[in-house]
């Protein structure tokens, strides 16, 4: 991975009076993508040139969210992911939250990657300190460090959530745009080779039926047709629809239970999608502590019988 093209930031602060809807979002999604489809150039390789490489220098802040209405809709949440019921919103309930706002920023009509297609790979999430029904909340979502990538390129959407003046929750959410590149010729270093992976002994098994993705997609809004609709995954080339990541994230960190504290970090890397119906083969081990480090927990969720692995991470106590 190489450094970001945009190093030294001073953005301006951009507030809006509300968190917007999905639905309008990816409305304005499916029109600017194919804007940067018609304006790519000929060879499909390289963006046409350098304003269209830099990313907005903006972040999006909505002030004073309220939480003292979300309870119904946080059970609901819970209940779908296995966390335990509560008045405390967990790491990918605050994702969800902030989700809207990044997505706003990625529909921008000077931001350079098309909304459709992009690969979400992987989340880094640090948790500060807990966040409760009835906190009011300032949301922010910027986008940095875009990069080269041995398959195109990739930017960071980072969002953050804060109560009474201090920073609650950071996620920083990477994706792939497939096909791109930059007009400076940079090229990703070479990367160390994925380390084999030899399937565990599962802890737990996941049976995901055909329509935990519109369950999910009900309750996040992420309505992405390749979760919800077989015709629209077959657009993109899957045979039937895919889980969303975050769900099947959410759901490991879940599994991990109350051992991973008030505050903690969260990774998570996506690998194969996760055919629907199917069925995930999942471990999550215990990682011991010793006087330099913490310990934590472990996850990796995979298919029984390719033994492809379908994303791994870790969760470490803060």
């Amino acid at each position: 991975m190489t450094a970001a093209t945009h190093e030294t930031r001073n953005p301006r602060l951009v507030t809006l009076p509300s968190l917007p809807g999905l639905g309008g979002l990816y409305a304005k999604g499916v029109a600017s993508s194919g804007r940067i489809a018609v304006t790519r150039s000929p060879v499909g390789r390289v963006l046409p040139g350098p304003r269209d490489v830099v990313l907005p220098d903006v972040v999006y802040r909505v002030a004073d969210v309220p939480t003292s209405g979300v309870t119904e809709h946080l059970t609901d949440y819970q209940r779908l992911v296995g966390e335990r019921v509560c008045d405390t919103l967990p790491a990918g309930y605050l994702h969800v939250l902030a989700f809207p706002l990044a997505t706003a920023f990625m529909v921008r009509g000077d931001f350079p990657l098309p909304l459709l297609g992009l690969v979400h790979v992987s989340n880094a999430v640090s948790v500060h300190r807990p966040v409760r029904v009835g906190d009011v909340l300032e949301i922010r979502a910027t986008a940095e460090n875009l990069r080269a990538h041995r398959r195109g390129v990739q930017v960071d959407l980072v969002t953050e959530v804060s109560t009474g003046g201090e920073l609650a929750y950071r996620g920083v959410s990477t994706y792939l745009a497939k096909g791109f590149g930059l007009p400076s010729g940079e090229r990703a270093a070479d990367e160390a080779p994925r380390e084999e992976f030899v399937p565990p002994v599962p802890t737990a098994r996941w049976e995901l039926g055909s329509g935990i993705g519109r369950a999910y997609g009900a309750i996040s809004g992420d309505r992405n047709p390749i979760h919800t609709s077989v015709l629209g995954a077959k657009a993109f080339g899957f045979p039937r629809t895919i889980a969303h990541g975050m769900y099947t994230a959410a759901r490991a960190l879940a599994e991990v239970g109350a051992g991973r504290g008030d505050a903690y970090d969260w990774t998570v890397e996506f690998e194969k999608p996760v055919l629907l119906p199917g069925t995930v083969q999942v471990a999550i081990h215990r990682v011991p502590g010793d006087g330099a480090h913490p310990g934590g927990f472990t996850y990796a969720g995979w298919n029984g019988k390719s033994g492809k692995r379908h994303l791994s991470g870790t969760v470490t106590p803060r």
